[in-house]
């Protein structure tokens, strides 16, 4: 089944030239269908680039998602258009009266500034605590995540020596929970970042579980024991080049960076990547969508807000 955007949305073409099903809403409204209503909110500045790669990571279940993407009002948007998001997003004011089944918070290239430092803090905060009562299950990313658990869980990011730059084998610490169905006990994923959440305190929070990671990388995959909340601390969405561009980016600008790890054939730069991660990407979206989303969430969507948080052990 496909995933349902806005019509004329750039990234349906990207997409169908994958041979990816992106259904338009004009098409989606002659179905009846109940739809899984998703929102994205999407943090990064290269917009366009992370609704083709969260699109593709989404596309691969048979459910029919209706996706609303979502941008904040408190920052402006500098790489990409005003007519893109007056098209294609909306703001908090104009969606905060609905709800979703499912939310993504993406990462956002701020994690050196403390969170109350970041200049839409308090809009997202706004976002994050309105989440609890209109959104079923929540799936944040990379920054996105380290947010959420620092706003819902009072965790705190901590800086690293060194950047997490490259693509990092992670170990399944539980028995294949249900968002890990299907995985490999090692898997790889993308990290790009320079903090990273304690793996003790979250451990040591009874409310949380830690259900992938590595010495390298600290917790990579965590949840919330009701399933509300999902933190990838990696970048299972990236495409083939993403660490690429990044690298050469910085480079061109002069910054220390480092040749991504475990990215190119022989640490040459000249080679094209090898991707590791994306049946990672496939089996995390996929399973989150129907086990954390579709089997919880209620039929009638308003009837979130009255659902009682039960903790379950899968």
């Amino acid at each position: 089944m496909p995933v349902t955007v806005v019509k004329n949305l750039p990234a349906i073409e990207k997409l169908a030239q994958e041979n990816i099903f992106v259904m338009d809403t004009i098409r989606a409204e002659s179905q009846d269908i109940r739809p899984l209503n998703i929102l994205v909110v999407n943090l990064m500045p290269t917009k366009e680039i992370t609704e083709t790669q969260l699109l593709r990571a989404l596309s691969n279940t048979p459910l029919q998602l209706d996706v609303t993407f979502l941008h904040t009002a408190s920052r402006t948007a500098k790489h990409v258009a005003e007519s893109h998001l007056e098209s294609f997003y909306r703001t908090f004011e104009e969606i905060k009266t609905k709800y979703f089944d499912g939310m993504i918070i993406t990462g956002a290239p701020v994690e050196l500034m403390d969170f109350e430092e970041v200049d839409y803090w308090q809009e997202l905060s706004d976002i994050m605590n309105w989440s609890n009562s209109h959104v079923y299950s929540n799936l944040y990313i990379c920054w996105g995540a380290q947010a959420a658990m620092y706003y819902h869980f009072g965790i705190h990011k901590k800086l690293l020596t060194s950047k997490l730059f490259g693509v990092f084998e992670n170990e399944m610490y539980e028995d294949h929970p249900m968002l890990m169905r299907g995985m490999n006990e090692i898997f790889y994923m993308p990290h790009s970042r320079h903090t990273t959440v304690d793996m003790d305190e979250i451990q040591e929070h009874d409310e949380l579980q830690v259900l992938a990671g590595s010495m390298e990388t600290g917790a990579a995959i965590v949840r919330s024991l009701d399933n509300r909340h999902v933190f990838i601390f990696g970048h299972a969405e990236y495409d083939w080049n993403t660490l690429k561009l990044e690298y050469e980016r910085d480079k061109a600008l002069g910054l220390d960076i480092e040749l991504p790890k475990n990215y190119y054939p022989d640490d040459d730069s000249t080679k094209r990547p090898i991707v590791r991660w994306k049946s990672t990407a496939t089996i995390l979206y996929t399973n989150w969508l129907n086990y954390y989303v579709y089997q919880e969430t209620p039929f009638i969507a308003n009837q979130i807000e009255k659902m009682k948080r039960i903790y379950v052990q899968r």
